[in-house]
């Protein structure tokens, strides 16, 4: 129970941070690196996206 949970907490801060990076005012080649990072390495790449990506405003 708790597992799927957590599942759906990280599904939601992908989605999230998916939608951001895409709104963000950076060229595409950036976007395209941090979606790749935030997919590839889903809990490491969504924290370093919080920390150090680009911001949207």
């Amino acid at each position: 129970m708790i597992e799927t949970i957590l599942a759906i907490i990280h599904l939601a801060l992908a989605l999230w941070a998916i939608i951001n990076i895409f709104g963000a005012k950076v060229g595409l080649v950036e976007k395209l690196l941090w979606l790749v990072l935030v997919l590839v390495l889903p809990l490491i790449g969504l924290i370093i996206w919080y920390f150090a990506g680009p911001k949207s405003a």
